[in-house]
């Protein structure tokens, strides 16, 4: 039997919690269950506010659309990204800037961010890499001192921490990603963490299609009208219960992924050195979230190998971002080969392995097994 990349698995009481959202009638969006999740998310980050949205690239487009990016702006970010995190600014007109990544987080290189700073930035956005924190202390004290805004791109990084505080709690605005190959899903769905109050009552207004009708549910205005930009950003009430139920066991759900990657690190070590291979880099001032698991191979021939190796074992092994300055759409503005090397280099070597919730020990062994196989080409 085949041992997929991600499958995703009910860890709790989510067909029970659908039943009831169906049976109360009220399975649009914005229903009790979403109130459910967004709260136990501000109690436990602590932010200010907390908006459920129907995908991470929903929330990313709400942040965007807040610090009211436009045409003529640029805005900072890794080249090593999804595709959304750049989409969600030049959807506003924005210019996206590609920096290079640090070669060993694979986060955003602080030290460069600076020299691609001009009069038009107008956000840097921290990409926290397989749920390990970006250097925050340096980009926060680059982007304060030319009050530029910070967004966090915490797809991955939902309960991780860097230095003792949570992921997504340090910028003015982050963005969460609750697919079906996050720690924590509803299959589709995201979240859009605001912790700037200056920012809240526009945000619910953004979230329902430019219209004030979160102020007339809680009874402030007798009807509710168009009044600014807008879209709909809001989930089912279904995928909300979804949610609730896996974010209610989120230590259980942590514990089992922090042992599949316990597994993979101690039973890959000698075999990453014979390999010349190499294993994430885990700061010791951060928490990671133990979202993925990858290799990093000596080349790129050995990266395509060890994959197709793999397939014919029945496991897939899957690649990961393509660098944004080199794709189509990345050379149109103005980005070229050679911009951010280390990107390059670490997009055509790094291989993810299986990694999903239920991932038995039985089916770890079969993966490490089907690795010690592997010889390099050198």
């Amino acid at each position: 039997m085949t041992i997929p990349f991600n499958r995703p698995a009910a860890m709790g009481r989510e067909l029970d919690y659908i039943n009831a959202a169906v049976e109360t009638g009220g399975i649009g969006g914005a229903g009790e269950f979403a109130a459910k999740c967004q709260e136990l998310l501000q109690n436990e980050l602590g932010v200010k506010k907390v908006l459920l949205t129907t995908s991470c690239t929903a929330a990313l487009e709400m942040a965007a659309m807040l610090i009211d990016s436009r045409q003529g702006d640029e805005i900072i970010l890794p080249s090593f990204t999804f595709t959304s995190t750049a989409n969600a600014f030049v959807l506003r007109g924005a210019k996206p800037v590609f920096v290079d990544i640090r070669p060993d987080t694979l986060n955003i290189d602080e030290t460069q961010i600076e020299r691609h700073v001009t009069k038009r930035t107008r956000a840097i956005v921290a990409v926290h890499y397989a749920g390990v924190g970006c250097e925050l202390d340096a980009i926060l004290d680059l982007a304060g001192d030319r009050s530029i805004a910070l967004i966090e791109d915490n797809a991955q990084g939902l309960f991780g921490k860097y230095k003792d505080r949570h992921l997504g709690t340090f910028g003015c605005l982050a963005a969460q990603s609750f697919h079906e190959t996050k720690n924590f899903t509803c299959g589709e769905g995201g979240a859009l963490l605001i912790n700037d109050e200056r920012f809240i009552e526009r945000a619910e207004m953004i979230r329902e299609k430019g219209t004030n009708r979160a102020r007339f549910f809680r009874g402030e205005v007798d009807k509710y009208t168009w009044v600014d930009l807008g879209s709909s950003y809001a989930p089912s009430d279904i995928l909300a219960a979804y949610l609730l139920a896996q974010l209610e066991v989120r230590e259980k759900i942590q514990k089992l992924r922090e042992n599949i990657w316990n597994f993979y690190a101690t039973h890959l070590r000698e075999w990453a050195e014979r390999c010349g291979a190499r294993l994430p880099v885990l700061p010791d001032y951060t928490d990671q979230t133990y979202h993925m698991f990858y290799v990093l191979m000596k080349t790129g021939q050995d990266r395509d190998r060890l994959m197709t190796d793999l397939r014919q074992a029945g496991i897939q092994g899957v690649f990961h971002y393509l660098p944004l300055h080199l794709s189509k759409m990345g050379r149109s503005f103005g980005a070229k080969e050679g911009d951010c090397p280390v990107t390059e280099s670490v997009a055509e070597r790094l291989l993810r392995l299986p990694f999903y919730n239920t991932l038995t020990t039985a089916e770890l062994t079969r993966v490490v097994e089907a690795m010690e196989k592997f010889r390099p080409c050198s």
